[in-house]
């Protein structure tokens, strides 16, 4: 299929709104996404859309964003297929039952605990990497047994209306509803009740999703951002080093929520740097960057006009790139020297391919300015020093921590993807992404042979029942006092709550055997 790109995205009638979350709610009361065969069989469509039309959805990403084929692949469509396949083939062992260890009595009554669907779910992607930031936790909340509304970006005409027309082709039209428009939609959605709502975008939205979301106590997994260092110590690989700064800013034209921001370095590595980045980007763009066609392209006129303001009014001096054509939103990836701590490059995240260099007498300087500062959503330090990269990470927070190279850090399934403060709250990617649209639910069932042990429980409170509780459930503390030494007898001998429920048990066994035993 080749599909026809609209050059205006058809926004959903506002009134329709309340219609569609109101039959995706009865959809997940009737329970019919409950059923696990049920949610392998849409996991298994949609991982069949991803790869039917893995060029179509190529083809949408450089329609709205310049992104070339093999960066989509790389950054999207490779990563995104393979997460649909793999929770397709695991969501049979992800629900199943957790039996965790208890102690007597509380083992006596099988206690389990199991992870239930939350609900009907509105999941807000943006305009950046529309493929992952859509699908990826659109397969958790299918994993998970959710109904879901997904809103796309506005910005990416080409992207939301193909969504729009090949997931009613794959997908059970009860269960999974786009929703494409820009704030009054928005608005409408964020008036309705959650069970619960997935929002990447900015912190200034974020805000605004978390207030609404308060109104009904709904539980928000928020992924924002931040600006994002790289610490470079003195002993770094500035080849390597070098490569990899760059392409973490030319990836997307630095529209990455995980790019490095700004490089903290000494002094005396910076011109060092510098001419590494300068050999890089002549590797990486032998013709110029305005010919090339490995980069992407500022996804609309404000953000060019954000980004080509911030490099005229910076103090610092542009050492590489600079230029820019309104008309193609082209902006030639660009490196500044001496940036203070102050410019005007250093107060927001950049969020385009613009790269400060910051310098500070040491690697403790380099914390403090992390660490006065919000917390980032990833921080990266180019070290060999084990010692330096462990210094770094024990003494920043940030929602990834990654040494010697940037952004691999999202290609990995097993590893979580989330902020800490500013930076957001919730993690998902591979199990943590069906964990996100579920809870934990512990069940219990009580036998009714135990009355004869927790009888002791009911009014009339008495002494004599306080201390039969306290014998079968009170432990005893497994550990000297602190300054006091540990005697051997406490070592030797197992807790108190263990004896004492071994002879019940075996009080039990012995009145159970005399009642039965034959005359």
């Amino acid at each position: 299929m080749t599909f026809e790109f609209p050059e205006k995205l058809t926004y959903t009638p506002v009134d329709e709104i309340p219609a569609i979350v109101s039959e995706l709610t009865s959809t997940f009361r009737s329970k019919k996404t409950l059923p696990v065969a049920f949610r392998v069989d849409q996991l298994r469509k949609l991982t069949y859309l991803l790869k039917d039309h893995q060029d179509d959805l190529a083809a949408a990403l450089e329609a709205d964003l310049g992104k070339r084929r093999l960066e989509a692949y790389l950054t999207e469509l490779i990563i995104t297929l393979n997460d649909a396949i793999d929770a397709a083939q695991s969501v049979g062992k992800w629900v199943k039952p957790e039996k965790p260890w208890a102690a007597i009595p509380w083992s006596l009554m099988s206690p389990e605990v199991r992870r239930e669907p939350k609900g009907i779910s509105l999941i807000v992607s943006p305009f950046n990497y529309p493929v992952n930031l859509t699908f990826g936790p659109l397969i958790g909340a299918l994993a998970a047994g959710c109904t879901v509304v997904i809103k796309p970006s506005e910005h990416t005409v080409a992207f939301s209306s193909l969504i729009a027309d090949l997931i009613p082709r794959y997908l059970d039209s009860s269960v999974v509803r786009v929703v494409n428009g820009a704030v009054p939609e928005t608005t409408a959605l964020l008036k309705q009740k959650w069970a619960h709502i997935f929002y990447t975008g900015n912190s200034a939205v974020g805000r605004i999703v978390a207030r609404a979301a308060a109104e009904n106590l709904t539980p928000v997994t928020l992924e924002l951002g931040g600006k994002s260092p790289a610490v470079v110590a003195d002993d770094a690989d500035l080849k390597t080093t070098a490569s990899h700064l760059l392409w973490g800013k030319t990836t997307n034209v630095g529209q990455t929520c995980i790019a490095p921001d700004y490089v903290l370095c000494s002094p005396k590595m910076q011109d060092k740097l510098v001419y590494e980045l300068t050999n890089a980007y002549n590797r990486f763009f032998p013709d110029g960057p305005a010919a090339s066609d490995s980069l992407g392209r500022i996804i609309h006129d404000r953000a060019f006009v954000r980004l080509t303001g911030l490099i005229a009014d910076t103090k610092g001096e542009v050492v590489l790139g600079g230029d820019s054509d309104r008309q193609k939103r082209f902006i030639a990836p660009t490196v500044v020297k001496n940036v203070s701590k102050d410019d005007a490059l250093m107060k927001e995240e950049l969020f385009g391919p613009i790269l400060p260099i910051v310098t500070v007498p040491s690697i403790d300087h380099a914390i403090k300015h992390i660490n006065s500062g919000e917390h980032p959503l990833a921080l990266y330090v180019f070290t060999q020093n084990k010692r330096i990269r462990d210094h770094v990470f024990d003494n920043t927070l940030s929602g990834s921590a990654t040494a010697n190279d940037v952004l691999i850090q999202n290609a990995i399934p097993e590893l979580p993807f989330g902020g800490v403060g500013e930076s957001g709250y919730g993690a998902y990617h591979g199990k943590r992404s069906f964990d996100v649209f579920t809870y934990e639910r512990p069940r219990l069932t009580s036998p009714l042979w135990l009355e004869v042990l927790l009888g002791a429980r009911y009014p009339p409170y008495t002494e004599k029942n306080l201390r039969m509780l306290t014998a079968a459930n009170a432990r005893r503390i497994p550990f000297p006092r602190p300054g006091q030494p540990r005697s051997l007898l406490s070592r030797i001998l197992p807790s108190g709550v263990t004896v004492r429920w071994a002879l019940v048990l075996a009080l039990l066994g012995w009145v159970g055997k005399q009642k039965f035993a034959p005359a």
